[in-house]
């Protein structure tokens, strides 16, 4: 385990409609703000994702197992922000579901808002880290400075 400590920056309330795409959006907060590290909240609904619910394959490189949400239904997830190359990248899980129907997992390509999407995002300051990929994994891992 590694880990480092600091304080608590800004935090930022926003709310996504209709159609917005969860990590577009919040990505390009985070680049307007200047935000390289944070931890993010969301509440609401989603239209639409393609959930990775854990690995269909582990060797030679993690490959997700992906199962489609076709919505609309509510939403409940945790995440962080950290930059990368090219800037900074939302890594975020979540509980979908709708009725009797449940995905826990994170949520890639194409998650849509249904309705209304509350985001906060509470910034952290005085922790150096980013996401750097790890070749053999085929995953873009947290790394601290």
């Amino acid at each position: 385990m590694e880990y480092k400590t600091g304080k608590t920056g800004r935090i930022i309330a926003a709310r996504l409609f209709e159609g917005e795409d969860i990590y577009e959006s919040i990505e390009k907060i985070a680049r307007k703000e200047d935000i390289k590290a944070a931890a993010v909240l969301i509440t609401g609904g989603f239209r639409q994702a393609s959930v990775v619910v854990g690995p269909k394959q582990e060797k030679p490189k993690i490959v997700g197992n992906f199962k489609d949400f076709a919505g609309p239904g509510e939403v409940l997830g945790v995440g962080t922000i950290y930059c990368d190359d090219e800037g900074p990248k939302l890594h975020i899980h979540t509980a979908i579901g709708k009725g009797d129907h449940t995905i826990v997992g994170c949520p890639r390509g194409g998650a849509k808002t249904f309705l209304v999407l509350e985001v906060t995002i509470i910034e952290f300051e005085g922790i150096q880290a980013r996401r750097e990929t790890d070749k053999e994994k085929g995953l873009s891992l947290l790394r601290f400075s």
